[in-house]
């Protein structure tokens, strides 16, 4: 049965276990610099090694992926475009806008916003393919009008290949793994170059990402997925599904209930294995359950709530909107007892690609702004100039900077003036 343990005890649980990066990384540095020197060649050899690929390139072809997504049912076709039109909708809203500024008479600012040209979005297709991380990568991009909006995936699922169709995907590849990052973080003769690689990944993905940040923009490095749920009552049959939904993902996904009420506690935990004997994937969510889940019994919500600003999770529930001024640290939050973290996962328009581990203490999930740049824009009139140069050629002379002062003063030398 799921644990029902006192909050005192959360520490441990909260502590998320260390991911291995070193031990991944040690791995996938070799495959990073193979990639690097030999392009083509070397995708292709790991491909063929790690991904069970047989062909002579790993570019899928426009004829294979038209022919995807006119065998696609049409239930999985509709389902898709409520998808994409929500999600569009929510990036839509995220994209920076261009903006001007006069602080002070001549003094012209503005913001201008630029897509990125080229980026890439990693797939996984292992245990489960996963078509609505398409939707959550390729959408974003779109809307953010990036040129080049490019796909991998190691395993071509016809529902991932005919989603990148539907979608607007520029390229689609059939790789995975380090291979696949290094290829679009380097370029090769096949694979364009990509500016930003987004999605999730194993922990081989994850390492590759890690040490080719800054070769090429990534946005971020994932873990195993999560949920924390607050709630003092409820119906236990929706608690428990939600935690189950979480805990499918794989062997090392987490699903934590924080309450108040041990009637509840006791009694989500009795749904809890109801529900199992009837759940496909109950071997890979009696894994996650016993070793990453329970449910904590709190004192009250507030202190609820203090433990998941600390625990900073990809997906947090809450019974009501009243707790969200509270929430400091989260990947997508869910509010009330009709928004399931499914309803995020598929069709509700914010993003699921969202940061693991804690990393929700330093950003949110993906959005349409990792897709583009903001580039500052200034504009002096001498008036202007003039006004700051007292400031500017103190700061400069107070840094060393005797030429950035002078760059200054040299304006109004030549017009036989001082600035004042």
């Amino acid at each position: 049965m799921l644990r029902i343990l006192d909050s005192k005890d959360a520490g441990r649980l909260l502590k998320r276990r260390a991911a291995r990066l070193d031990e991944a990384e040690a791995v996938v540095r070799p495959i990073l610099e193979d990639v690097r020197r030999r392009g083509d060649a070397a995708v292709l050899e790991f491909a063929r090694r790690f991904d069970g690929f047989d062909g002579r390139s790993v570019r899928v072809p426009r004829q294979s992926l038209e022919a995807a997504a006119k065998g696609l049912p049409r239930d999985f076709r509709r389902a898709l475009r409520v998808s994409e039109k929500n999600v569009t909708a929510f990036a839509k809203m995220q994209l920076p806008q261009p903006k001007k500024i006069v602080p002070a008479p001549g003094l012209k600012l503005s913001q201008v916003v630029r897509p990125l040209e080229a980026a890439a979005a990693y797939i996984p297709s292992g245990r489960y393919p996963l078509p609505s991380t398409v939707v959550m990568t390729v959408v974003p991009a779109r809307v953010a009008g990036v040129k080049t909006i490019m796909v991998c995936t190691p395993k071509p699922a016809p529902e991932i290949l005919g989603a990148a169709q539907l979608l607007g995907a520029s390229h689609v590849f059939q790789m995975g793994g380090a291979h696949a990052i290094a290829a679009f973080a380097y370029g090769t003769k096949t694979v364009p170059r990509a500016d930003r690689i987004v999605g999730p990944g194993n922990i081989y993905v994850a390492a590759a990402k890690k040490l080719l940040a800054g070769e090429t923009g990534i946005d971020f490095i994932a873990g195993p997925s999560e949920i924390l749920l607050i709630a003092a009552d409820g119906d236990p049959r929706a608690i428990a599904a939600d935690m189950l939904a979480q805990a499918e993902h794989d062997d090392d996904a987490s699903a934590i209930l924080l309450t108040p009420s041990r009637k509840l506690a006791e009694a989500v935990a009795r749904e809890v294995e109801r529900q199992l004997e009837s759940l496909p994937t109950a071997a890979t969510v009696r894994a996650a359950l016993k070793g990453n889940s329970a449910i904590l019994l709190v004192s009250n919500i507030e202190e609820a709530v203090e433990l998941s600003n600390r625990f900073a999770p990809e997906h947090l529930s809450i019974p009501d909107a009243f707790l969200l001024d509270r929430v400091q640290h989260a990947g997508s939050v869910f509010v009330g007892p009709w928004s399931p973290e499914a309803a995020g996962d598929y069709a509700s328009g914010p993003n699921h690609v969202l940061p693991t581990s804690g990393a929700a203490r330093l950003r949110g999930g993906l959005s349409a702004a990792d897709f583009v740049k903001v580039i500052s824009v200034q504009e002096l009139s001498e008036r202007a100039l003039r006004a700051l140069a007292p400031s500017i050629t103190a700061l400069a002379r107070a840094e060393g900077l005797e030429a950035h002062a002078r760059s200054v003063e040299a304006r109004f030398a030549k017009k036989g003036g001082a600035p004042c």
